[in-house]
């Protein structure tokens, strides 16, 4: 493999990785309680958007749902939050998707609606977005990687005499 090629491959790498990293360690929205009867209510968390940006656009998806739920309300923790009300949910795993009022996304949560009288209530969903973080840090760590051997390739060898 050339040097060239090789050095422009470590550049895009770390590229990609610098920009998936932030966004996925700052975005962190969160679902409480992670499990809900039906009629229950949830509280939605976007604790990365400031309120001084504008709202919160939650948007929930699921088996019966494409809704979008909008907060103007600062959470107690930092960020905006919404109350969600469950009534006419159909039984199902439902994911949350946050959009701070800048534009920027602020992750993304699900949670469950069960049957009343179904499983206790949850602690809280919170489910970051690890695939882009993972992925930033496998293209980091690949790009260090070439680096390191593109580096002792160069070395000239020493002849010993």
């Amino acid at each position: 493999m050339k040097v060239s090629t090789a050095l422009c491959s470590a550049a895009l790498g770390v590229g990609l990785g610098t920009l998936l990293l932030p966004g996925a360690a700052l975005a962190d929205t969160t679902v409480s309680p992670a499990t809900t009867p039906v009629g229950g209510t949830v509280v939605l968390t976007a604790t990365t958007c400031n309120p001084k940006s504008g709202d919160a656009l939650f948007r929930v998806t699921g088996p019966n749902r494409d809704q979008n739920v909008r907060s103007t309300t600062a959470a107690a923790g930092g960020g905006l939050s919404a109350e969600l009300f469950t009534a006419g949910f159909t039984l199902g795993t439902y994911t949350v998707a946050a959009t701070c009022g800048d534009g920027s996304s602020a992750g993304t949560a699900t949670f469950t609606v069960t049957p009343i009288g179904g499983a206790p209530a949850g602690s809280g969903g919170d489910d970051r977005d690890t695939g882009a973080l993972a992925a930033g840090g496998a293209l980091l760590g690949t790009a260090l990687a070439g680096a390191v051997i593109l580096i002792r390739r160069r070395r000239p060898v020493s002849t010993v005499a």
